[in-house]
């Protein structure tokens, strides 16, 4: 049987961190990550748009406040270092409408409040910035950036594995979790041994802590996340980042412009309950995940105080015309034909009994598994730091 010091369930780039971080705080102890895909990245971190986030939607104090301000410099660091590509190209938030105004307020003085480099500008300054933006005001986010994280993740995969100690052991599907005096045995293709477990499982992080002994308290709820990409003739609409105010009692952004490190521009998300915890396609479900979902009363909950929402949003998908519209709030020149659909991403949202979005950040610890139970957006962001705060969670008994 494989022992190690801490196996880290899960090879997005929360794992991956989290792994790194351990590494090398304490280089004597052996780490190995146990990814169930054939690579890293599969999911969440290889689905998003590459943002590096400032911060300025976060409540201050917040885990995701105080972990993306700190992360972000930490990830810029860690890229200047490895020679990975990112750019800090600014991002502006446009109130469309007067009405819009007092929110657009409200997320500014947030971002004051998390020290982060921000201004209001005027429509004339937006238009400096995003000549075919529509807006009455704006604010104007400078320190925003842009990245590849699934280059992140191939990177800190790579120097896990190459560490005395350390392993990334793929194609390693976590079945079963049994606690012992001691350890955590892990029952997969074969079992495994580790003294400390750090569960980083993403969209299955909840039935990983259900396996592992410990109600989370709360249920992944699987939203997919729904984009077009601009065609090449269309990109030079957006010069950047061009989002909407968002509506504060919803977890999602609403439908924006991004930038790709790439140079190509994303447009989304929009977002609907997916049918399934991996289920991408349009036409991809997944029964079991999509009755769970269904029977959760949390969800119930959730569902019956946003139904409106939710069925704008559901229109949307059904409707390239109605996401054309939306898009067009933000750039009226925009055309459906300008648009191809683009890969689909699914948020892992934690949902709690009560039917509330859990907002924030949830890491758990139960003795010798820590559960990383909800770590939605901005968690590639954070993702260096969230690997550190969990290696000072388990520093006093390595």
């Amino acid at each position: 049987m494989k022992s190690y010091d801490v196996a880290v369930i899960g090879g997005g780039i929360v794992g991956l961190a989290t792994a790194w971080q351990i590494g090398r705080r304490y280089p004597r102890l052996s780490v190995a990550v146990l990814e169930k895909e054939s690579g890293p990245a599969a999911h969440q971190t290889g689905h998003n748009s590459g943002v590096l986030h400032s911060g300025i939607y976060y409540k201050p104090g917040s885990l995701k406040a105080v972990n993306c301000r700190e992360g972000k410099k930490a990830m810029e660091a860690f890229c200047e270092e490895e020679g990975i590509p990112f750019e800090r190209c600014g991002k502006v938030i446009v109130a469309v409408t007067e009405d819009e105004l007092p929110a657009m307020e409200r997320i500014y003085q947030r971002g004051v409040d998390n020290g982060i480099a921000c201004e209001k500008i005027s429509p004339d300054r937006l238009h400096e910035l995003e000549p075919h933006a529509a807006g009455v005001a704006a604010i104007h986010v400078r320190e925003t950036g842009i990245v590849d994280y699934r280059e992140v993740c191939k990177r800190l995969a790579a120097k896990v594995a190459a560490r005395e100690g350390g392993a990334v052991h793929y194609g390693w599907r976590v079945e079963a979790i049994r606690r012992e005096y001691g350890g955590v045995i892990l029952m997969g293709p074969d079992e495994l041994r580790a003294r400390f477990v750090v569960n980083c499982g993403g969209l299955h992080s909840d039935r990983l802590a259900r396996a592992s002994g410990v109600d989370p308290g709360a249920k992944i709820i699987p939203f997919k996340g729904e984009y077009y990409e601009l065609t090449p003739d269309a990109r030079g609409l957006v010069r950047n980042l061009i989002y909407p105010v968002p509506d504060p009692s919803f977890p999602f952004l609403g439908v924006h412009f991004t930038r790709m490190i790439d140079g190509s521009v994303e447009c989304g998300p929009n977002a609907v309950l997916a049918l399934g915890r991996e289920a991408y396609g349009k036409l991809d479900f997944n029964l079991d995940d999509l009755a769970e979902s269904l029977s959760y009363p949390g969800f119930l909950k959730l569902a019956s105080r946003f139904w409106r929402t939710g069925a704008g949003e559901m229109w949307r998908s059904l409707s390239k015309g109605a996401f054309v519209r939306a898009l067009q709030r933000l750039v009226p020149e925009i055309q459906a034909r300008q648009l191809k659909a683009a890969p689909a991403g699914i948020r892992a949202q934690a949902v709690s009994d009560d039917g509330a979005v859990v907002d924030d950040f949830m890491i758990e610890d139960s003795g010798r598994v820590v559960n990383v139970g909800n770590a939605p957006s901005p968690a590639a962001t954070a993702s260096l730091n969230i690997g550190a705060l969990i290696t000072d969670r388990l520093a006093e008994r390595f």
